[in-house]
Formats: structure tokens, C-alpha cells, sequence
């Protein structure tokens, strides 16, 4: 959830979308330049070991066969090791606002357990 801050000199401050801004960028672009993906989200989720996973949420494209172990494979000598994702869950259609863009905070409830869930 984002929130506005105006200080005593007017200067504005956006709250709340610091997890998106700071892993999300990079790792979706290389993620989507991967042969066989349509579109990606990258969420940070609360992880038992790390504090927070870096998850991908993945629309396949529908004439290609690509798992998990492949994408991780592709963006090893492409991203930081910390922002590899620790799990890349594939979905047909992400939940999206009015204006199409994917919700990610929709995304990081649905799956705020998934790595609990071992």
C-alpha cells in the first residue's frame, strides 16, 4: 500500500512502493527477454531462511515448454545471485487493475505462504 507525505516545505514523498522499485526492474526485463515468456511480475515474499524470496510470477507464451529450473538457468549469468528467484510460479492470466497492470500486492497475498509450504 502507498501512502503521500507532503513536509513543511511542500516537497512530496511517495510511501510504500520501496520492495517494487528496488528488485522488480532488472529482474523482470530479463525474465521476459527469455525465449517462451509472455510477461513476468517479480514480488518479494516472506521467506523462513532469507527474511524475504524473491518470486517470479510467469505467463508462459502458449507454444513453449519452459519450467522453473530453466528460467533460473537462464538468469544465472544475467542477474545478481541475491535477486534470482527463489521460485517461479507459472499462472495464465495475473490479477490486473483497471489500466491492465498487474497487481503485485494481490500477487504477494496469494502466495504470501508458498514457501512455508514446503
Amino acid at each position: 500500500r502507498h501512502s503521500r507525505r507532503v513536509d513543511a516545505r511542500g516537497s512530496l514523498s511517495i510511501m510504500g512502493r520501496g520492495k517494487d522499485l528496488v528488485i522488480t526492474g532488472e529482474g523482470e526485463i530479463q525474465i521476459d527477454a527469455i525465449e517462451g515468456i509472455a510477461e513476468s511480475a517479480v514480488i518479494d515474499v516472506l521467506h523462513p531462511d532469507f527474511g524475504e524470496g524473491v518470486t517470479s510470477v510467469v505467463v508462459k507464451r502458449p507454444t513453449r515448454k519452459i519450467d522453473e529450473q530453466g528460467i533460473v538457468k537462464a538468469l544465472d549469468n544475467r542477474l545478481a545471485k541475491f535477486m534470482l528467484p527463489k521460485k517461479v510460479i507459472f499462472v495464465d492470466d495475473p490479477p490486473r487493475n483497471t489500466m491492465g497492470k498487474v497487481l503485485k500486492n494481490a500477487l504477494r497475498q496469494q502466495y504470501e505462504r508458498i514457501y512455508s509450504q514446503r
